[in-house]
């Protein structure tokens, strides 16, 4: 997840509910719409592009890219039915889930131009269910700048039921290694674990238990002391769906409500351990899935608000403002 600053937010007491909408709706993708991420060109922010999976099997499978204006400048098609994306930096990565791997690409600085950059496996001598990739949150750890891969999967143990990989780049192609499974589970019919996000600057990962809550553990597998112990668990009630995509913000956590028609995100102050209630965006998309957050961009100078549309088959973006 990106950590760049966020100016700060002011808050009109009493307004519980905020209706926004879309300055822009990205083009429709083939099949179905996942779950957005947003690459930062590293010189010209107008040149910055939104990814976003459509979740299908092979061959119609794809990695859509999205310029700022929502048009398609890039399709990467072949992939079996790839779920979750993330970027760091100029790699993205997404879960394969009919593949059970980590696919990567790699962007030009210049161009924005998305070439493959390797396979990973994941989640070797699982079976079924629980071998099958879906959430996917980047870990860039401070201290030393090692990435890592927090994933989540169609089912699994509680205590082990995600696995987080270090990932090595050579330049041309991104290996890795597991260090580590973790994250308890509520179980429960029509509940799984796909949302995962990542809070880099304060070193903590989030992830949607759907039918519970929103868990918070540790980034950092090699932190002393409880890497493994839940910190705390937020977003327990007043949802009307399941809780789906998580997004982080310097100031925010938002969780997905995933409601039909339209979708609402709930959004807490964070700080830390402590997080509170603020108060909830209701959107216009239709069942949304992922969501992600984006620091200012031409057209968004407050920040930017991604959701999947399900109905619309694409992905809405949403300007953030400085005062609500």
């Amino acid at each position: 997840m990106r950590t760049a600053v966020l100016g700060l937010f002011l808050f009109v007491p009493g307004a519980r509910v905020l209706d926004i909408t879309p300055a822009v709706s990205t083009e429709r993708v083939a099949n179905d719409p996942d779950d957005p991420a947003v690459w930062r060109h590293p010189t010209d922010a107008s040149q910055s592009l939104i990814l976003g999976t459509n979740k299908a099997a092979a061959p119609d499978g794809a990695l859509y890219v999205f310029g700022l204006d929502g048009k398609a400048r890039q399709v990467i098609g072949g992939l079996d039915r790839p779920n979750n994306v993330d970027v760091e930096g100029n790699l993205a990565v997404v879960t394969e889930r009919n593949k059970q791997q980590l696919r990567v690409f790699r962007a030009d600085p210049v161009s924005g131009r998305w070439t493959g950059a390797g396979a990973v496996p994941l989640f070797e001598g699982q079976r079924g269910d629980a071998a099958l990739a879906m959430g996917i949150g980047l870990y860039r750890r401070p201290k030393d700048g090692a990435l890592f891969a927090i994933v989540s999967r169609k089912t699994g143990p509680s205590g082990r039921y995600l696995w987080q990989y270090r990932l090595e780049d050579d330049g041309t192609q991104v290996t890795s290694r597991k260090v580590r499974e973790f994250g308890q589970y509520s179980g429960g019919v029509n509940n799984e674990i796909e949302a995962v996000a990542v809070d880099d600057a304060e070193g903590y990962v989030y992830y949607s238990d759907e039918t519970c809550c929103v868990r918070k553990y540790h980034a950092d597998p090699d932190r002393a002391g409880a890497a493994g112990a839940e910190v705390a668990r937020h977003a327990t009630d007043k949802y009307q769906g399941q809780r789906e995509g998580i997004a982080v913000t310097p100031f925010w956590l938002i969780v997905t409500d995933q409601i039909a028609g339209k979708s609402e995100y709930h959004v807490y102050a964070k700080r830390g351990e402590a997080v509170r209630p603020l108060f909830i965006l209701r959107g216009t998309a239709d069942s949304t899935d992922g969501i992600e957050f984006a620091a200012a961009l031409p057209g968004f100078s407050d920040g930017l608000l991604i959701a999947m549309n399900s109905a619309g088959k694409n992905f809405q973006l949403y300007p953030l403002k400085s005062r609500y």
